[in-house]
């Protein structure tokens, strides 16, 4: 893998964790206390507070703060300008930085650009957050989900293609196959799992 670029203008506090091969853009401020795993990239003007943990390959695109009590896992993509937030009833006038709430985003998921994500939520693996939705609740795996406030509209391959299937399958199991891998997965009631891949 290759070595890690950081670009002169960026800042990247003594005692962050980098691994092998990230790309670090212009106007990136990583705090210290940050740890992020492999192959990341961060655009242009990303914030990357202290008590943030980052896997493997997470792609950050331009203008994204990852405040502290945020965790992306492998494979995460954050769209131009999506935000995340750490206080869920912020006051100017009062401090509130003993009341965060803790925010997950599970392996590769996708929150698209100009999206929020409120705190204290999960986002499941392979969830699909489209541009502008604002996400105030747990996120069910592969879901789509669209709207302000989000709503689920549907299922999502490992691909990022979406699945002919409906919300919820009631009584009886179904499948489909992703249009791009024909890799195939199952609904069973609300959830969605991949079978062969």
């Amino acid at each position: 893998m290759p070595s890690t670029t950081i670009h002169p203008s960026a800042i990247v506090d003594a005692g962050a964790e980098l691994g092998e091969g990230c790309r670090v853009w212009h106007f990136v401020h990583i705090c210290a206390k940050a740890r992020i795993g492999r192959g990341c990239s961060f655009g242009q003007n990303v914030f990357v507070g202290n008590d943030v943990l980052i896997g493997d390959n997470v792609k950050v695109q331009n203008n994204v703060s990852i405040y502290d009590a945020v965790t992306l896992e492998d494979d995460v993509f954050c769209g131009p300008s999506m935000v995340f937030t750490n206080v869920y009833n912020p006051r100017s006038a009062v401090t509130r930085k003993d009341e965060y709430r803790r925010t997950l985003v599970k392996r590769g998921a996708t929150l698209g650009a100009n999206s929020t994500i409120v705190c204290g939520i999960t986002v499941g693996e392979y969830a699909f957050v489209g541009a502008g939705a604002v996400v105030n609740r747990d996120v069910p795996a592969f879901a789509l989900m669209l709207g302000v406030p989000a709503r689920q509209a549907g299922w999502m391959s490992r691909h990022g293609e979406r699945l002919p299937l409906p919300l919820r399958s009631d009584d009886r199991v179904l499948e489909a196959r992703c249009p791009h891998t024909t890799d195939r997965y199952r609904l069973n009631g609300n959830r969605l799992e991949l079978v062969a891949g």
